[in-house]
Parts: C-alpha cells; structure tokens; sequence
C-alpha cells in the first residue's frame, strides 16, 4: 500500500510539472537532494512531527508560512528574514502577529546543516515542511519537486500584496492569476483554512455587514461577536478556529459550511457568491478524495512561483538572516529597509 501512494505521489508531481512553464520543469525536480543531501526530506519531516505532536495549530501555519512566502516575491524564503528594525515582510499586518511556525522551520535547518552544510535551502525546507504538514492533518501526500535557491531581499511594503479576509470574489481571483494560478485553484487552495485559526480583527467587523445582508448564520455571528468583545485589536491573541467541526483535520468540510453560511471571513464567503466559484465549492463539499487531489497538485503548482534556481540567490546558512558577503555559501547582501505604510493590513487565516 505504501508503494503504492508513493507511485501516486510520482505521477502526481509528474502531472503538474508538464503544465508549467519549461524553465520550471527543468530547474525543479523531485528527488534533487537526493545525492546532495539524501536525508533532507526525513530530518524536516522529523522537525515537523515532533512541532505538531506538541502543538498541533503548527500544521496551519506551516501551510500558510508558505503560501505567504509564495504569494510575496515568489518561493524564495523571504518570509523567513528577521529585521531588527521591524521592515521585513514577517512584520507587516498580513504577517504579524498572525504568521507561526518560524522556529520549526529553524529546527528542521539546524538538522538538515549538521548532516549537509550549505546545501538544503530554506525556501525548500519550508515546501517539505508544508507538504508534511499536509500530510499529517489530511493524510495527503505529495511529492515536492525541489532545488530551490533562497532571495535576499525581504521588504515590509511588499506584504501588502497578499489577499486579504475582506477581498472579494473578483479581488481574490485576479490576485491569484497574477500568480499564474486558476480561479478553481484558489478555491481548492481556500480549503487549506479547515485548519486554520484567524484573529477577531480579520473578521468581526465586515462580518456584521454580513449579517445585515444575511450572508452569514446569526447563530454563528453571535457566537462570534460573544469571542470578540473587547478583543478587536490586531494585537489581540483572543483568535477562533475558521473550520467549527474538524478544525485540526485537513477535510472538506470547509466547504460545508460555507454553503451554511459558516464562513469565518468575507473572502471565505465570496466563494459561495459568484457563479463561476460555487461549482468548485459544490464539487469540493461533495468529494473529499478528489478536492485531496486537487489540493496537492495545487500545492505543487503554487511552489513553483517565481522560484530562484541555479546560482540565483543563495542557500542561506540561517533561515532567519542573509548571509555575510563572506559566508562560504554564494554571498549575500543586506535586507532592503521600506517606509512603514499608512494603511492597515489585514491577515488571510491565522495560524
């Protein structure tokens, strides 16, 4: 049986990799630690296990630290820079306080450098990690397709351009297929937040425009509203499970209750609104096994945006931090200080 999924998983991977591009396809590929670094995958998997064993709310923010950094100058890890003066994209609203799961991250490069120095980047790290998590909390596995070079670059401003909880159908698929992802794609990805959790700030206000327009259960608002009070701030650590049934299974009950009028946030509920979007939810609701699928090829396809390959950027000897101009790796350079922005930023699905 286990050869089996793992043929599966192979097949998979091998299906998404002919609809991209063919600078993708033949920059990243499965298997490419597997004579530089052959435990890689086993030690991240190992990081991973024991995080989620101890704190399961890990799985959610290892899915959505990759989405973030995906969605903001590509895979290239840049999420995972620390900036002492607060300007790197982890410090933006979208991110911050919402973003988890950097020290799993650390834990796995720790491992992955005592067995291979200088060889397993960060932006890699955190697709197996994803990809682990996936597996975990949905029983999906799917194959990572690999050789991934890590940016230098990480720019407060830029987070900006992440989707936000209150976007609307249109905002959400445009937003997407400037990624070069389809509008049922962002649908099968949307269902990644059966296990996340979100803060009150991201919801409790456009919620109740929701409940003058009826398009969420007053039940539910109330609920809501009862978690909430006094607790509206950004800042607030008062946050809620956006999947009520099975918030810690990667199921397809998400979709349930959108059409129940369940969803936490505005964006979540915009699926079940435009007509283009409710037969990719319908379908999802009605098959579990085939949005799983779906989900992982999707995954697939999303870590392969803007990727950095060959002797672009470098592989960084802490996720955290580029290198030294005179690390042993390919050398670095500092992060890129922005102005802070006058506008509030909102976050996806905290974790």
């Amino acid at each position: 049986m286990a050869s089996s999924n793992w043929l599966v998983a192979v097949a998979m991977a091998v299906a998404v990799a002919s609809t991209l591009p063919a600078a993708s396809r033949a920059q990243l590929q499965v298997g490419f630690y597997n004579t530089r670094c052959p435990n890689a995958e086993a030690l991240v998997r190992q990081a991973v296990v024991a995080a989620i064993a101890n704190n399961s709310g890990l799985a959610a923010g290892l899915i959505r630290l990759h989405f973030h950094d995906c969605f903001v100058r590509g895979c290239d890890a840049s999420v995972l820079i620390f900036s002492p003066n607060g300007t790197a994209e982890r410090d933006a609203p979208p991110n911050n306080p919402s973003l988890r799961g950097f020290e799993v991250v650390d834990a796995a490069k720790a491992a992955v450098e005592a067995a291979c120095p200088g060889t397993v980047s960060c932006a890699d790290i955190l697709a197996f990690a994803a990809r682990d998590s996936v597996n975990l909390t949905g029983n999906t596995f799917y194959q990572v397709p690999a050789g991934r070079r890590d940016g230098r670059i990480s720019n407060f401003n830029d987070a900006f351009s992440l989707p936000n909880p209150n976007a609307t159908a249109t905002e959400l698929v445009e937003g997407f297929r400037n990624k070069s992802l389809t509008a049922e794609e962002m649908v099968i990805l949307s269902g990644s937040h059966t296990i996340g959790r979100s803060h009150c700030a991201s919801f409790i206000f456009k919620n109740r425009e929701r409940l003058a327009s009826g398009t969420i259960s007053p039940a539910y608002q109330a609920l809501l509203e009862a978690l909430c009070a006094g607790n509206t701030e950004q800042s607030s650590n008062v946050t809620t499970a956006i999947d009520l049934s099975t918030p810690a299974t990667l199921d397809n009950n998400y979709y349930k209750l959108l059409r129940l009028n369940l969803g936490l946030h505005f964006s979540d509920d915009q699926l079940i609104r435009d007509a283009t979007l409710l037969p990719f939810v319908n379908a999802s609701a009605c098959n579990e096994t085939g949005w799983k699928e779906k989900f992982a090829a999707a995954m697939i396809k999303m870590g392969n945006i803007d990727v950095l390959t060959g002797t672009q950027g470098e592989i960084r000897l802490n996720c955290s931090a580029v290198n030294a101009p005179s690390s042993s790796a390919s050398a670095g350079t500092m992060i890129i200080d922005t102005v802070f922005p006058d506008a509030d930023g909102g976050e996806v699905a905290a974790s």
